[in-house]
């Protein structure tokens, strides 16, 4: 049975791409050849070539194991440091909707 998965919004195409892109930027900046960097982190050439194309379909982990190799693999600590939408909601004091009861109250009909 095939795999099935969820479309992908056009702007976390064009990051994940952006992504991709970046890594193999790195890679090549380091001198580090396709063949030898898919032995480092043991994967094919074809799931490397999918990283750096920016593939939803390939793991997080994957995309971790490559960062690893790079030395780039703190730069994963940065997603989502900073939340800033969160902190302004809290600053708001907004709280998450309540859920409501459906039994009645005794003397409602």
């Amino acid at each position: 049975m095939a795999r099935t998965f969820a479309p992908q919004f056009p702007g976390a195409k064009r990051r994940l791409a952006s992504l991709g892109e970046r890594l193999r930027l790195a890679r090549r900046r380091r001198g580090i050849s396709s063949v030898l960097m898919a032995e480092r982190v043991q994967i094919s050439r074809d799931t490397l070539n999918r990283v750096e194309k920016g593939d939803p379909v390939v793991s997080l982990g994957t995309y971790m194991r490559v960062l690893r190799v790079l030395g780039l693999d703190e730069d994963f600590d940065l997603i989502a440091k900073d939340d800033v939408l969160g902190r302004k909601l809290q600053d708001l004091g907004l709280e998450p909707a309540q859920r409501h009861s459906r039994r009645l109250k005794s003397g409602q009909a």
